[in-house]
Parts: structure tokens; sequence; C-alpha cells
């Protein structure tokens, strides 16, 4: 059974029963979403801008394998000397290009946009226009708070700080690269996919390491206490790694 990227944050957060997806299984979504959507952009002769990314159009099966879905506004895009095509804005609020909504210019860093948008609610777990004492769009909320060093303040709260910090600075860095209002100032959708790997592999190696010290920790309180008090046979500093060890 598929359900909606979108289905699966509102649910987690609407329900204190519901299963909240960890840091890792976030960003692999987010990872998933961009390789289908540069496929769309690079794999696609000729190219295909989706138009109406948004977190709703993001299926995700059992395994969590993530999906690009509704195709209803998707046109055609850039063909060899062209910079853009002009038509008809479509897309969702909170997700549309503000450029292609100003000029009607429409090219594959709209969906870039879009994309940026998508991410910032994966990391934040706030959706893209944030209803409080006034409306707020995401980008307006999450830019304060990353430039204050804030990285904490935008983080998902529910997953109470288990994630790795440099894998979470860089996932808000590539948020706020993909949604500049001049798309010539956003990455390509492949830039972000290689981004993407780079946190990925931040946040995997950091799971690695807290599962290393949590298998020693356990070790450790399986033994006799005679040995756990031996020098000899037991050294506590051996027991977690340094940070820039690699695994």
């Amino acid at each position: 059974m598929k359900k909606t990227l979108n289905f699966v944050l509102l649910d987690a957060d609407n329900s204190s029963n519901s299963e909240v997806l960890n840091w890792e299984q976030r960003i692999q979504i987010a990872l998933s979403a961009t390789q289908g959507l540069e496929y769309l952009h690079y794999g696609c002769k000729p190219p295909i801008v989706h138009r109406d990314v948004k977190t709703s159009n993001i299926l995700l099966n059992e395994k969590l394998e993530a999906k690009v879905a509704d195709f209803g506004s998707a046109r055609f895009g850039l063909t060899d000397g062209d910079s853009h095509i002009t038509t008809t804005v479509a897309g969702t609020q909170g997700y549309v290009d503000p450029e292609y909504v100003s000029t009607h210019k429409l090219n594959e860093k709209s969906d870039v946009y879009s994309f940026g948008i998508v991410l910032l609610e994966i990391i934040s777990g706030q959706p893209a226009i944030i209803k409080e004492e006034e409306t707020i769009h995401i980008v307006q909320w999450v830019t304060p708070r990353f430039v204050r060093g804030k990285i904490e303040n935008v983080i998902y709260p529910r997953l109470h700080g288990k994630y790795d910090i440099n894998s979470a600075w860089k996932a808000a860095e590539i948020a706020l690269a993909c949604t500049p209002q001049a798309a010539i100032k956003r990455p390509t959708m492949s830039d972000v996919v290689s981004e993407l790997r780079g946190c990925l592999k931040l946040a995997h190696s950091h799971l690695k390491r807290r599962n290393l010290r949590t298998e020693s920790f356990t070790a450790s309180t399986t033994l006799p206490s005679n040995i756990l008090e031996s020098e000899t046979m037991f050294d506590p500093s051996a027991r977690s790694l340094p940070l820039h060890s690699t695994i």
C-alpha cells in the first residue's frame, strides 16, 4: 500500500502513537525523490518539468521508496538553444517558483525550487505555509533560525536530537540553496542529488558510530564485575570512537 509523503509527515505530527521517520529515512526519501526528478530533467528527451512537486505528489511504498507522481501539470522542458518556455503558471501555493509566477518563464529550476520546499518540510516537519499567529512561508520560518546557527530549532523536534549535526546542517543548506527568488542562483537537480548523497553518507556514518557505542556498552554490561575492574582486560577508553574516525 502506497502513502503520500504528506500523509506520513502529517500523521506523525498529529498522533503521538504514529511512528516517526528517523533522520536517515528522511534523507533517503529526499534522495530517491530527487533521483526521479533528475531523470525527468536529464533522462527524458525532451526533458520534462513536473511543475507541481510537493509532498502530496510523492508516493512512498512499504520500504519507504519514493516515487514522484501526478504528471497532470507536467510540460516538456527546454530544447537545445532555449533558456525557458513561456506558459500559464501551474503549481500549488507555497511550492510554486516565485520567478515563474512573475514572468511565466518555465525551466527545470522551477522544480528545483519546489523540491527545496519539500526538503524543508521533510527536515523540519513544518508545512509549506505555516499558520501560527500569522501566516508565514517555510523559507521565512527556517532562514532566521539557520542564520542564527540554531539548527536544532529547524529539525523536527520529535527526532529528539537523534541525527548527525553535520548532516542536518548540510540538508538545510541544500534546501535553502534550492529556494532563491532568482532561478539562476539555484543548483541543478543533478547537483542536489550529489549533495544529498553526501548528506546521507554523513547520516549513515553517525548511525554506525552510535550503534557501535551502543553495542560496546551492551557488551560491557554483560561482563563479570571482576573483569570490568581489570584495566588489563578491559579499556574503557576504547568504547567510543572520535568523531573524525572513519568507520
